[in-house]
């Protein structure tokens, strides 16, 4: 495939601002104190690995938002349950690091509304209320890796849509009030609480190389 092609030479000949010897690292983002992502399954780096020239971490690594160690990490994921709040200290990294060429992949775990509901405050609190747009499906991000055509939700018929933040021409955020965790994948987990996408896995492997290739 012509965008796979691209991936691995920007890999071989390209040094972004996050660029660092071996393979790249995804962050699993420790936010508003102590909250983190516990469900979220890490499939997708190895299936990224897998399919490209892309050497990938097999874990996440737990980054605070608050750290400047953020800005070491091209690809954050942010996914949990119940309501939050970010300090100014976060608002203000995760600004800086989304426009500095950073990325993250936001999930409501279980499709948790007041997860989500949280998240929509913070985002549109850092960059407007009309900053979060739907992503259509033919959408290139649907295609870097695996053709998606549809956002399966597995307990019920209808279909999900992701929205996003597009920065100087690049989307540079992707959120889902669905769950995009893949926790049949993730040990332990599940998605007892409401609706789970069902092309997870392969939808985040496109994000992270899209993420990668721009």
């Amino acid at each position: 495939m012509k965008a796979i092609r691209s991936i691995a030479i920007l890999m071989m000949f390209c040094a972004p601002a996050f660029a660092k010897e071996g393979a790249v690292e995804c962050g699993n983002l420790i936010y508003a104190g102590t909250k983190t992502s516990k469900c979220f399954s890490d499939e997708f780096l190895t299936t990224v690995q897998q399919k490209t020239s892309i050497a990938t971490e097999r874990r996440f690594k737990a980054v605070k938002l608050a750290d400047d160690e953020l800005f070491k990490i091209p690809f954050v994921i942010m996914t949990g349950e119940d309501d939050f709040n970010l300090p100014a200290k976060e608002r203000e990294n995760l600004k800086r690091y989304l426009e500095s060429g950073g990325f993250l992949l936001a999930s409501a775990s279980c499709s948790n509304q007041a997860w989500s509901k949280a998240f929509e405050r913070e985002i549109k609190a850092i960059f407007g209320n009309d900053c979060l747009k739907d992503i259509p499906l033919d959408h290139e991000i649907f295609r870097t890796i695996f053709t998606i055509k549809d956002l399966k939700l597995s307990k019920s018929s209808g279909m999900s849509v992701l929205r996003g933040i597009t920065l100087n021409g690049k989307i540079v955020l992707l959120y889902s009030p669905d769950g995009l965790n893949d926790s049949s994948n993730a040990e332990g987990c599940c998605c007892c609480g409401g609706n789970e996408i069902q092309n997870a896995m392969e939808i985040n492997a496109n994000i992270l190389a899209y993420a990668l290739l721009h």
